[in-house]
């Protein structure tokens, strides 16, 4: 695999045009989520997304790794799928993590993905790493948005001056 800055831009455009896919993924894995905590989590909308991928492949240094890490799930298929699991499972988790952005969000994304994921299912022509994509796309932007009732308000735990 060889990353460029065009291929950084190629996989950008893919992401945002898989916005169809993942919007309404993200917006299951945040209402289930929501049920799951009994919190009111707001939906993210089309706009939202497309900004928020743009915000990502905007930063280079996360751009380029999160380019081959997008490249590589889409490529990656494994004979009989099971032995690939576990590669498909960390490239996915360390998509989401890195889309979501320093913890403690960082750290939110990795557990989304897992549960992203099992409620995500390609199909049997589509190669081993789909889903975990699919899945780390919404695990990670879902994470990365605002909407969440704990995000929007300052932290108790934060100590100023006084």
């Amino acid at each position: 695999m060889n990353v460029t800055p065009e291929t950084v831009r190629r996989e950008r455009d893919w992401v945002r045009e898989r916005a169809d896919v993942i919007v309404p993924l993200l917006n299951e894995t945040r209402a289930q989520l929501g049920d799951a905590f009994e919190v009111a989590v707001e939906p993210v909308d089309e706009a939202a997304y497309l900004a928020a991928v743009d915000e990502l492949f905007a930063d280079g240094d996360r751009a380029v790794n999160a380019a081959a890490l997008i490249g590589l799930l889409r490529d990656l298929d494994v004979t009989d799928d099971y032995p690939g699991f576990v590669v498909d499972e960390l490239l996915g988790r360390e998509l989401a993590a890195m889309i979501a952005g320093d913890q403690p969000l960082r750290l939110l994304a990795e557990a989304t993905f897992h549960y992203a994921d099992v409620t995500t299912h390609g199909t049997a022509d589509d190669p081993a790493g789909a889903d975990d994509l699919d899945a780390a796309l919404a695990a990670g932007f879902q994470t990365r948005l605002p909407g969440w009732p704990w995000r929007e308000t300052d932290s108790p735990f934060a100590v100023g001056d006084s």
